[in-house]
């Protein structure tokens, strides 16, 4: 996992041959004011713009991904996200067997990190994450991309 400013984000551009393309994306896209929905960047790049609903550490569970990564940014709010590595993850709530990449664990988080809007977090298949953790709803930006 990485937390970091937007402004910083250069910094990380190599570590993925989507990153630079997402990340200049990120710094120059108005999300304030930008429709909820999905576009694709390119074949390997998904991006959502969303309106979340706020949950309880209990609530919900840790999520992983296989085979994308998440770029996640709050964009109306601060939001309070869980983090875990996937390896201490053995309570298994759920598996999506299809396009969704996704599953679900029963564990609490070991961590938690609250990100500001234009502050990011790069989940990597190798991190349990718990996002939207807070009260009331959030406007964020998730970004998938291929590992």
């Amino acid at each position: 996992m990485i937390h970091d400013v937007l402004e910083n984000s250069a910094l990380y551009e190599n570590m993925n041959p989507n990153f630079k393309l997402v990340f200049e994306h990120l710094r120059t896209t108005d999300f304030e004011n930008m429709p909820l929905g999905k576009y694709d960047l390119n074949r390997d790049v998904r991006v959502i713009v969303s309106l979340a609903n706020g949950r309880r550490v209990e609530d919900s569970q840790v999520e992983v991904h296989d085979e994308f990564i998440d770029i996640q940014m709050p964009v109306s709010t601060r939001e309070m996200m869980g983090w875990m590595p996937r390896s201490e993850l053995k309570e298994l709530a759920s598996k999506s067997y299809n396009s969704d990449d996704v599953t679900f664990y029963r564990e609490t988080p070991t961590s938690f990190v609250t990100v500001m809007p234009h502050e990011f977090v790069i989940f990597f298949p190798s991190d349990g994450h718990q996002p939207c953790l807070l009260d009331g709803n959030v406007k964020k930006v998730v970004v998938k991309v291929r590992k």
